[in-house]
């Protein structure tokens, strides 16, 4: 199979333009590991900007998941004549489904990484955002395979780098500036957070289940067709699901119970379930606790070890600075900080919405 690679053309001793042939459909290998992310030929890059290839679709997950406020750019491929099939309400993608996310950060006209809100976009603007990694999950034969790709400093093509790799980074903020190391994840780690048993494979594309594409787009755009409408009518998915109420952790209008558990589901639920790698410790946070005390009200902990801070429950009523649960969204230490991977900050947005759920509820321990 021929495929098309992003070609530098250089102007005497400056490099001035990539470009990716943007005629052509991704490409997807069943065997081979690409070492340029390029050779997928799932975007266009110029010196102004990274743009999904015309035949992918961009999404936007009904909530985001937290990663050291970088921004993301979301793209999913099912090839022609393959569509995913609707499952026990959940989406199972067909072989050959390509689905990419591309972290960055804004940036100001001194080159400064700024930490802004996440507002939602169809492109990474190069002159005015800073690329550092894409993530790829490609549905095989065998399951899904994750691919990582380090953009280089020249923001001209991204390696893979199957050890994960880490970058320096500084963020501008009104607060003061935010020093920390952005940790690009290993190939193995993947799988830290896209275990299930959902019906497609070992892993799973976590923003692209049915509950987080039961959402526009862009809802800032007013753009009113949700996203698994967007796959029906593009003959990707052979039926609707039922109707879900995807509640946004960001979304105000939800109450503050809905939002905490929609949180609680994207950040922690892939591990915190009755299948994932944290059920030994009996916490659900997915939505499918029978009891209170399986989401962690009043629930002692049972093997947090020193990451329980010395505090008696996962969650008291009325008391987050007594609970277990903001204690581990609050700590930046690795024997105690949850989620355990994606993160080398505090989500101050997260930590005071899950602090404000947990002061407003009743009862005592």
């Amino acid at each position: 199979m021929t495929h098309c690679r992003l070609r530098p053309l250089l102007m005497g001793a400056v490099l001035s333009l990539l470009i990716a042939c943007t005629d052509s459909k991704p490409v997807f290998f069943e065997a081979d590991r690409p070492v340029r992310l390029s050779e997928w030929n799932l975007y266009s890059l110029t010196t102004d900007a990274l743009t999904p290839n015309e035949s992918s679709l961009v999404f936007r997950p009904a909530n985001q998941l937290f990663t050291d406020y970088a921004h993301k750019l979301r793209s999913l491929w099912i090839p022609t004549g393959a569509q995913a099939q609707l499952i026990d309400g959940e989406i199972s993608y067909p072989v050959g489904t390509v689905i990419s996310k591309t972290f960055y950060y804004p940036m100001n006209s001194n080159n400064e990484l700024l930490q802004q809100d996440d507002l939602g976009s169809t492109e990474v603007n190069l002159r005015s955002n800073q690329l550092i990694e894409t993530r790829i999950l490609a549905r095989k034969e065998a399951g899904w395979d994750a691919f990582v790709y380090v953009w280089n400093e020249a923001q001209t093509e991204a390696f893979l780098r199957v050890a994960g790799s880490s970058k320096s980074i500084r963020l501008k903020q009104s607060g003061g500036d935010l020093d920390f190391v952005y940790f690009v994840p290993n190939e193995n780690q993947c799988a830290g957070c896209h275990t299930t048993s959902h019906p497609d494979g070992e892993m799973h594309p976590l923003g692209a289940i049915a509950s987080q594409l039961s959402k526009a787009v862009f809802p800032t755009q007013n753009n009113l067709e949700m996203q698994t409408e967007t796959l029906l009518a593009r003959g990707w998915l052979d039926k609707l699901p039922v109707r879900m109420n995807a509640a946004s952790w960001s979304d105000e209008s939800y109450s503050i119970e809905e939002r905490a558990q929609a949180y609680l589901t994207i950040h922690c639920g892939h591990c915190h379930n009755p299948e994932g790698a944290a059920d030994t410790s009996a916490l659900l946070l997915d939505g499918s606790h029978a009891r209170p005390v399986n989401m962690g009200i009043c629930k002692p902990p049972v093997a947090a070890g020193g990451g329980a801070g010395d505090l008696q429950y996962s969650i008291v009523p009325g008391a987050p600075e007594r609970s277990i649960l903001l204690y581990r969204l609050q700590s930046t230490k690795p024997d105690e900080m949850m989620p355990e991977l994606g993160r080398s900050l505090v989500h101050t947005e997260g930590v005071a919405l899950i602090s404000r759920w947990i002061s407003e509820m009743s009862g005592s321990c």
